[in-house]
């Protein structure tokens, strides 16, 4: 029996598949107007929005080989709602941009759509899509916009760590890196077959959404989202905070791994942290630093796309 034809994006049209898209978007407790004008309306009963934004390019950040199109939606919005998250907000809405080679086949931006739904159902129930933008592009490239609500609550910022505060984070350290060396090693079946737990983590994380909130009204002092590896976040704390960080003894992986996602927060010495929350350090007197053992972490560590990404898909 012959494959069935499926169309593609510049077959259909931008109307045509924008038509098979918004009914599997996930839709947001907040939008007074959702998708399908000029813009959204949004409810801000706060008087204050937390925004950020986050992309996903085809080669450096994500690639056909290992991941499915539902995978690259769950992720698409997993990394915008942990960094919502890790200021203290509830996420409420994202705006997804998407560029896509023309000869793409429509149910990929279909089964994209499902991922966006079943991530905001698992991990923000309530936050949903309501607006974007389509277009054709070589490179598959995925933007995504998130908006949070802090609910009357001061936001939790990187500069807030004091000297004696605990470090503690909320998450799994090292695991979505693992994940991807598998991938790279081994390719997504074997890789599934070797350790599913890892390589499910690093092709869909699931960062811990609501402990950002409860970390925010449990007093943290600082807080931010390990996408890059722990060190080098752990480093960008310290240095917005002015202080050193001080790191228990941890393996390479947890030190290095990126991509868990996870939340870094600091803590008042003494004061109970969220459960959830699990010491691994301290913060201690300096001026941005990293240490490991009592020794200056100085290696990079983690992800930079413009130190190691070489450009190649092979």
């Amino acid at each position: 029996m012959a494959e069935a034809v499926r169309p593609t994006l510049e077959s259909l049209g931008e109307i045509a598949v924008l038509a098979r898209i918004f009914p599997r978007l996930p839709e947001s407790d907040a939008a007074l107007l959702g998708p399908g004008d000029d813009a959204a309306l949004l409810a801000a009963p706060d008087g204050r929005f937390v925004v950020t934004t986050d992309m996903l390019v085809h080669g450096p950040d994500f690639r056909w080989e290992f991941s499915e199109p539902e995978d690259l939606g769950w992720k698409a919005a997993a990394t915008n709602l942990s960094d919502v998250a890790a200021m203290g907000a509830t996420p409420t809405a994202l705006v997804v941009a998407l560029a896509a080679p023309a000869a793409t086949p429509a149910d990929v931006l279909e089964q994209f759509a499902d991922g966006l739904r079943l991530a905001c159902a698992e991990l923000a129930p309530g936050c949903g899509v309501v607006g974007g933008d389509l277009s054709t592009s070589d490179v598959f490239t995925v933007a995504v916009t998130a908006f949070g609500d802090l609910e009357d609550r001061a936001p939790v910022r990187r500069d807030g760590a004091r000297i004696g505060d605990v470090l503690a984070v909320a998450g799994e350290l090292g695991v979505a890196s693992r994940g991807l060396r598998m991938l790279f090693e081994h390719g997504r079946d074997e890789a599934l077959r070797r350790d599913a737990h890892a390589v499910g983590r690093q092709l869909r994380p699931v960062p811990p959404i609501a402990l950002g909130v409860a970390a925010a009204e449990a007093g943290a002092t600082a807080m931010m989202d390990l996408s890059d590896g722990l060190v080098l976040d752990a480093r960008r704390l310290a240095q917005a905070s002015h202080v050193d960080l001080e790191l228990d003894a941890l393996s390479d992986d947890e030190l290095r791994g990126g991509e868990d996602h996870s939340l870094l927060a600091t803590f008042p010495s003494g004061a109970p942290m969220p459960e959830g929350f699990r010491p691994i350090g301290s913060v201690v007197a300096g001026n941005g630093r990293v240490l490991v053992a009592g020794a200056p972490f100085e290696e990079l560590g983690g992800w930079d796309p413009y130190e190691q990404w070489d450009g190649k898909l092979s």
